[in-house]
């Protein structure tokens, strides 16, 4: 079922698919896997992974489906901001394409909630697309079901132009945890929303003050909606949210077209 998340950007965690692999420097100190492997072990267990070997088997973070979980949308009646896979890629090699399908026509359904898919695999997202257009007549992800990707430092910046690929009303950034510096110059056409913090745990790794100022110049420039999450620290509060004296909510325009309670929410 779905959880009202303390995520500052969202209203909601919607995981009707868990676990996930590393697949770049951003996911050294995942807070899904510490969640999985401590908290959550006992009842993932329960769950047969994707891909089945006695690694996988005795792995919580081992990819696995929720089919029971798919039905949670509809049982929303308030319009909410629902943040897809808080802890697992949409996109991850083990998600089969049909239940990625499936995940779609919920949301697609249930129009009446924002949808933010967040993914590191948005070239697979691409291929994805191509292989199920006949979802979206108009030829695009519409504008309630938001596709992003996440950067964290400029070593992986080439998945923002893989995330242009798709033909999606809004698209937007993570650049959480943001652990190196990261200039967007040029790189922003297309994006409509900038998330930027530090990381969080026992283990983080300081966000220097400079590297975030440079994302919200960029985004300023190129009139992007910046959102400023957190300086990081051992805990997720700990640095607190204020960027120069401010706190930068900024949010997609789109989310204007939206109904008035929906705007309330978020």
């Amino acid at each position: 079922m779905g959880e009202r998340s303390k995520i500052e950007w969202t209203d909601s965690t919607w995981n009707p698919v868990t676990g996930c692999t590393r697949v770049s420097a951003g996911c050294d100190n995942c807070y899904a896997y510490t969640l999985a492997h401590v908290r959550l072990a006992s009842v993932y267990l329960r769950q047969l992974p994707v891909v089945r070997s006695e690694q996988n088997d005795a792995d919580p973070f081992a990819v696995r489906l929720w089919p029971a979980r798919l039905g949670d949308p509809a049982r929303w009646r308030e319009p909410r901001m629902v943040f897809v896979n808080s802890m697992s890629d949409l996109f991850h090699v083990d998600v089969p394409d049909a239940f990625v399908r499936q995940i779609f026509e919920v949301m697609l359904r249930e129009s009446r909630h924002i949808y933010q898919v967040l993914t590191k695999r948005p070239s697979r997202a691409v291929r994805w697309f191509k292989l199920n257009r006949d979802l979206f007549p108009a030829g695009e992800i519409p504008s309630h079901i938001w596709m992003g990707t996440s950067v964290e430092n400029q070593d992986v910046d080439y998945r923002i132009a893989h995330l242009r690929q798709l033909p999606a009303r809004v698209r937007f950034l993570s650049c959480e945890p943001l652990i190196g510096r990261l200039d967007l110059d040029g790189l922003l056409e297309g994006i409509h929303w900038v998330i930027a913090g530090g990381e969080s745990g026992a283990n983080h790794r300081p966000m220097q003050p400079e590297w975030v100022t440079l994302v919200r110049d960029r985004c300023d420039e190129g009139n992007v909606a910046f959102f400023f999450k957190q300086w990081g620290g051992r805990t997720p509060k700990a640095g607190g949210r204020m960027l120069d004296g401010e706190t930068w909510d900024g949010m997609p325009t789109s989310l204007r077209e939206k109904p008035a309670e929906l705007a309330a929410v978020a």
